[in-house]
């Protein structure tokens, strides 16, 4: 199942991708309730933590309220004319992995790490497709980056690499944009990290069901139209079980953490010196992974935004 999260009267609502439009989950439920009484997830982490049992009465349900829908259905609603918010909207942690692309590493000029580089980012960073982001006062060095986002949905600790993908709900889009000025000011990243709306996360939440092997996937950022990144989540140096494995073995994941799995080559920090030209007012950036549709935000000057 395609999984979002949507904003009505300043709050959010959960809906389900169809081939007729966006099920309204709440709305729909109130117009065509289940025969025997049973709860229905109302929310995306109400379908994260319930596990396989809750997106089994989803999709139940899904089946139930399309069969129902006739020319004045009020459920169902075209995408576009939706305000999208994060796909995951309360994540307890978020957890990323740095230089984790083999050809990224090279063109930054770093050692291929032995472990995987771990840092955190916040609820703050967190936006959804469509919205603008802005470029921080503080900085003039804004970058991209197109990655692939875990997310967990069953408690891992001590999990092994074989047994890891098991407790994974799905996969989404996520640009993890980074003001390398900040980021680089000290052996810390967090700063550059995690300014506001940092973390646009969508359009979908994608149930692993539908992904198969999530290191055998496309990925690509474009900027304005221009291709920048364009690589496949094969040229992973830790692939996403052993991430999560990793993980495992020094924290607790519970349902609903996301983990940011690193991004390919082609980066602005990646360019030399001269070449090198950050995002500026009026950029559009586009991350697209295979099978995740696409996900996509302008930037604008911070000061421009109500």
């Amino acid at each position: 199942m395609k999984l979002l999260t949507f904003v009505r009267e300043n709050n959010y609502q959960f809906g389900v991708v169809t081939e007729k439009g966006v099920l309204d989950v709440e709305s729909a439920f109130m117009h065509a309730p289940t025969p025997n009484g049973e709860s229905v997830p109302m929310t995306v982490h109400e379908v994260i933590d319930g596990g396989e049992a809750a997106v089994s009465r989803l999709a139940q349900f899904v089946t139930q309220a399309l069969e129902l829908v006739d020319n004045d259905c009020s459920y169902l609603i075209d995408e576009a004319k939706l305000k999208l918010g994060p796909c995951v909207t309360h994540p307890n942690k978020i957890i990323c992995v740095g230089l984790n692309y083999r050809k990224h590493a090279e063109e930054t000029n770093a050692s291929i790490p032995q472990y995987p580089i771990l840092f955190n980012k916040f609820n703050n960073t967190l936006t959804g497709h469509g919205e603008d982001i802005p470029l921080p006062r503080v900085s003039k060095k804004v970058d991209y980056e197109a990655e692939l986002v875990i997310v967990i949905g069953k408690t891992a600790k001590y999990v092994t690499k074989e047994d890891a993908l098991n407790h994974v709900f799905g996969y989404c889009n996520v640009n993890d944009l980074s003001a390398r000025d900040l980021q680089l000011r000290t052996q810390q990243w967090l700063l550059g990290k995690s300014c506001d709306k940092f973390s646009p996360l969508g359009p979908y939440l994608v149930t692993a069901d539908e992904i198969g092997n999530p290191n055998e996937l496309d990925i690509k950022c474009t900027v304005n139209g221009e291709v920048r990144q364009y690589s496949n989540t094969s040229d992973m140096i830790f692939q996403c079980d052993e991430i999560v494995s990793y993980i495992s073995q020094h924290m607790t994941l519970v349902p609903g953490d996301i983990i940011l799995t690193g991004t390919p080559e082609g980066v602005v920090l990646g360019y030399p010196e001269e070449e090198q030209v950050y995002l500026k007012d009026g950029d559009i950036v586009t991350i697209e992974i295979e099978k995740l549709g696409k996900l996509t935000n302008r930037l604008v000057k911070e000061n421009e935004l109500a």
